[in-house]
C-alpha cells in the first residue's frame, strides 16, 4: 500500500525524493520505513497528514527516530497494520486529531493518551484490547470513539468527564459493565449511566462542541497561512465528517434492523393468533349445529307426546260426559214413572228435545276435537315429511359418493391386475428379465454376501452412534475419550471400506458363476432361467432341512449369535448335539469343517456355559432323543452377552448439521462421521465435522 504525507507547500526537491523512494519500494516488494520518510532536509515541521495503512507495520518509530519529530501532525492512519503496541510517549503528539489505528494487533493503549487534548477521533476497532486506561477521560475535545471488535467488557468510570463525546461504538452484547442493555440503548445513555455512577451531572454534548470548534479553527488559522479556507484544513474536517457521518449510519442501520425484527416477530404472532381464532370459531360453529338438530329432534318428540296426551285426554271427556247423560235419562225415567201416564207423555216430550239437543251438542263436541287432531296430524305428517326428506338426500348423497369411491378402487386394482399380469408375462417372455431377476435372488440367498451386508449395516450403525456422542460431547464442551472416539471411528472406516472391498469381491465372484451358467444355456432351452431360479429357491434338499429342524434350539440360537448360520448343514449332517460338542476338541472341529480357529474355540466355551447352566437349572435342558419343532424364541441364558449397544448410546435420530432439519443418511470416508443429508452432501467437498477430504460417500437406508 503507498504511504502518503500531507503538507501545505511541500518543495520540488522533496517531491522528487519520495518519488523516487516509492519507485524503490514497488521494484524491491519491502515496505517503506518511517526512518525514510522522516529523515528528509526539510524536516517534519510542516506534516499534518500521516497515512502509512497497509504496510505490515510492526512499530511506529524506529529507534533511531524520535516521535518529537512528528509533533505537529493531525491526522494519523495506521489501520491494516501489525502494530502490537504504541509508543510510551504519544502524548508528545499534542496536535493529534485523528488517530486510527484499526485492524492491528494491539494489547493495550498507553495512560501517555491523555495527553492528546486536540483528539476528536478515536478508533481502535478489532484489536486484542482488554481494558481501556483511566486517562480517556482527560481527552476534553474526543468527539467519536470506536472501540468495537476487541474483547472489553467493562468502560472507566472516568469515560464520564468526556463530555464531547457524540459517537461511541462497541460491543453491546460482550459488556458487563455498563450493562448490556444500557449500551445497547445508545452513546447518550451509556453517558448518562457512567454520570450517574461518578455523581456527575449530564449535559448532551453540543453545549461543550463550540470551545472545541473555535479553538481548532483558531489552531487552523495560526498555522495555515491562508487561514481557515485552507485547502488541507478543508480536507481533514471533511474526513472527520465522513467518519463521524459513517458512524451515525451504522447505528440507523442497526436500529431499522432491531425495528424489523420487531415487526416480523409482531406479524407471526398476529399470523398464530387468527390461526387459533379461525380453529376455534370453526369448532364452535360445529357444536352449534350439532346443539340446534339435538334440540330440534327434542321438539318433536315433545310435540308428538303433546299430541298424544291431547287426545287421550279428549277421549277422556267425552266418556265423562257420555256418562252424565245416560245418567240424567235414568232419573228422568225414574221420576216419570213415578209422577204418571200425563206427566210422563209430558216427560218423554221433554226428553226427546232434551236428547235430540245432546246429541247436537255431542256431534259438534266430537266434530271440533276431530277437526284439531286432523289439524295436529296434519302439521306433524308435514315436519315428518320435511325431515325424511333431508335424511334421504343426505343418505343418497353418502351412497353416491362411496359408490363412485367404490368405483375409482375397483379401476385402480383392476389397473394394478392388468400391469402385474402384464409384467408376469413380459417376465416369461424375455429371457432378459429372468436373468435379472436369477442374479437378484442369487446376491439375496448367498450367505457370505448376506453376512457381508449384516457386518457393513452393524457398522454403520457404530458410526453414526459415534458421530452422534462425539456431536453431544462437542456441545458439551468436555474434550475426554476424545481421542479414543477418533481412534474407533477410524478403525470402523478402515473395516467398512474393507468389507465394502470383499462385498465388491463376491458380487464379481456370482457375476462370474452367472457366466458360466449363461454359457450353459447356449442350448436355447425355453424358459432357462426360471428353472434356475425355482432350484435357487428350493436349493437345499428336503432330508437336510428335516434334519436342521430337529437340531437344538440353543445350538441353532448360539450358532446364529456367533454369525456362523452356513455351519448349520454340517451340523445337522454330523448330528452334533451340546453333549456331543462338550467331549469334542477344536481339532475335532477342524475335521468336521469348521476352519476358523478363533470360531472353534468361541463354540466349545459358548456350549460348556450352556451346560453348566442346564446343570444348575435343569428346566433350560432339553429332553434327549427328542425332535425339536420351531417354537417362540425363549429368553438367552445369562451367560450371553447383548449385542446391542449400551443404552444410553441409542439414538432415534440424527439430524444434518447443515440444514439442521432432515435426517443424516451419508457416511463421509475416510474419516467416518455420520452428519449430512443427501441433499446437503452433494457441494461437500470436505467434511463439515473435521474438516478432512471426503473420498468416498456412502447411503444408509434406515429400515422401518
Amino acid at each position: 500500500m503507498p504511504l502518503f504525507f500531507r503538507k501545505r507547500k511541500p518543495s520540488e526537491e522533496a517531491r522528487k525524493r519520495l518519488e523516487y523512494q516509492m519507485c524503490l519500494v514497488r521494484e524491491s516488494g519491502f515496505p517503506l520505513t518511517l526512518s525514510q520518510l522522516l529523515l528528509s532536509p526539510q524536516g517534519v515541521g510542516l506534516r499534518t497528514v500521516l497515512i502509512v495503512h497497509t504496510n505490515h507495520l510492526t512499530s511506529l518509530l524506529p529507534k533511531s527516530c524520535s516521535l518529537l519529530s512528528l509533533a505537529t501532525i493531525k491526522v494519523l492512519d495506521l489501520h491494516d497494520n501489525q502494530l502490537t503496541a504504541l509508543p510510551d510517549d504519544l502524548g508528545q503528539l499534542t496536535a493529534l486529531q485523528v488517530l486510527n489505528v484499526e485492524r492491528n494487533q494491539l494489547m493495550q493503549l498507553p495512560r501517555s493518551i491523555g495527553n492528546l487534548t486536540q483528539l476528536q477521533t478515536l478508533n481502535v476497532k478489532d484489536n486484542k484490547l482488554k481494558e481501556l486506561p483511566d486517562t480517556l477521560g482527560e481527552l476534553r475535545s474526543l468527539r467519536t470513539l470506536n472501540i468495537s471488535g476487541n474483547e472489553i467488557q467493562r468502560l472507566p468510570q472516568m469515560l464520564a468527564h468526556v463530555r464531547t463525546l457524540e459517537m461511541l461504538s462497541l460491543d453491546a452484547s460482550a459488556m458487563v459493565y455498563p450493562p448490556r442493555e444500557v449500551c445497547g440503548a445508545g452513546t447518550a445513555a451509556i453517558l448518562q449511566f457512567l454520570c450517574k455512577e461518578s455523581g456527575l451531572e449530564y449535559y448532551p454534548p453540543s453545549q461543550y462542541l463550540l470551545p472545541v470548534l473555535e479553538q481548532d479553527g483558531t489552531e487552523n488559522s495560526r498555522d495555515s497561512p491562508d487561514g481557515p479556507t485552507d485547502r488541507f484544513s478543508r480536507e481533514e474536517l471533511e474526513w472527520q465528517n465522513r467518519f463521524s457521518d459513517y458512524e451515525k449510519r451504522k447505528e440507523q442501520k442497526m436500529l431499522e434492523k432491531l425495528e424489523f425484527e420487531r415487526r416480523l416477530e409482531l406479524g407471526q404472532r398476529e399470523h398464530a393468533q387468527l390461526l387459533q381464532q379461525s380453529s376455534s370459531q370453526k369448532d364452535e360453529i360445529l357444536q352449534t349445529v350439532k346443539e340446534e338438530q339435538s334440540r330440534l329432534e327434542q321438539g318433536l318428540s315433545e310435540r308428538q307426546r303433546h299430541l298424544d296426551a291431547e287426545r287421550q285426554r279428549l277421549q277422556e271427556q267425552l266418556k265423562q260426559t257420555e256418562q252424565n247423560i245416560s245418567s240424567r235419562i235414568q232419573k228422568l225415567l225414574q221420576e216419570n214413572q213415578r209422577l204418571g201416564s200425563a206427566p210422563r207423555i209430558r216427560m218423554e216430550q221433554l226428553m226427546s228435545i232434551t236428547q235430540e239437543e245432546t246429541e247436537n251438542l255431542r256431534r259438534r263436541e266430537v266434530a271440533s276435537a276431530m277437526q284439531q287432531m286432523l289439524t295436529e296430524s296434519c302439521k306433524n305428517r308435514l315436519i315428518q315429511m320435511a325431515y325424511e326428506s333431508q335424511r334421504q338426500n343426505l343418505v343418497q348423497q353418502a351412497c353416491s359418493s362411496m359408490a363412485e369411491m367404490d368405483e375409482r378402487f375397483q379401476q385402480i386394482l383392476s389397473w394394478q391386475q392388468m400391469d402385474q399380469n402384464k409384467a408376469i408375462s413380459q417376465i416369461l417372455q424375455e429371457s432378459a428379465m429372468q436373468k435379472a431377476a436369477f442374479e437378484a435372488l442369487q446376491v439375496k440367498k448367498d450367505l457370505m454376501h448376506r453376512q457381508i451386508r449384516s457386518q457393513i449395516k452393524l457398522i454403520e450403525t457404530e458410526l453414526l452412534q459415534l458421530t452422534q456422542l462425539e456431536l453431544k460431547r462437542k456441545s458439551l464442551d468436555t474434550e475426554t475419550l476424545q481421542e479414543m472416539i477418533s481412534e474407533q471411528r477410524w478403525a470402523l472406516s478402515s473395516l467398512l471400506q474393507q468389507l465394502l472391498k470383499e462385498k465388491q469381491q463376491r458380487e464379481e465372484e456370482l457375476r462370474e458363476i452367472l457366466t458360466e451358467l449363461e454359457a450353459k444355456s447356449e442350448t436355447r432351452q425355453e424358459n432357462y432361467w426360471l428353472i434356475q431360479y425355482q432350484r435357487l429357491l428350493n436349493q437345499k434338499p428336503l432330508s437336510l432341512k428335516l434334519q436342521e429342524e430337529g437340531m437344538e434350539r440353543q445350538l441353532v440360537a448360539l450358532l446364529e449369535e456367533l454369525s456362523a448360520e452356513h455351519y448349520l448343514p454340517i451340523f445337522a449332517h454330523h448330528r452334533l448335539s451340546l453333549d456331543l460338542l462338550s467331549q469334542m476338541s477344536p481339532g475335532d472341529l477342524a475335521k468336521v469343517g469348521v476352519s476358523e480357529a478363533g470360531l472353534q474355540h468361541e463354540i466349545l466355551r459358548r456350549v460348556q456355559e450352556l451346560l453348566d447352566a442346564a446343570r444348575i437349572q435343569p428346566e433350560l435342558k432339553p429332553p434327549t432323543g427328542a425332535v425339536l419343532t420351531p417354537t417362540a424364541p425363549q429368553e438367552p441364558p445369562e451367560s450371553v452377552r447383548p449385542s446391542a449397544p449400551p443404552a444410553e448410546l441409542e439414538v432415534q435420530a440424527s439430524e444434518c448439521v447443515v440444514c439442521l432439519e432432515r435426517e443424516a443418511q451419508m457416511i463421509f470416508l475416510n474419516c467416518g462421521h455420520v452428519c449430512c443429508c443427501q441433499q446437503c452432501c452433494q457441494p461437500l467437498r470436505t467434511c463439515p465435522l473435521c474438516r478432512q477430504d471426503i473420498v468416498q460417500r456412502l447411503r444408509i437406508y434406515h429400515s422401518s
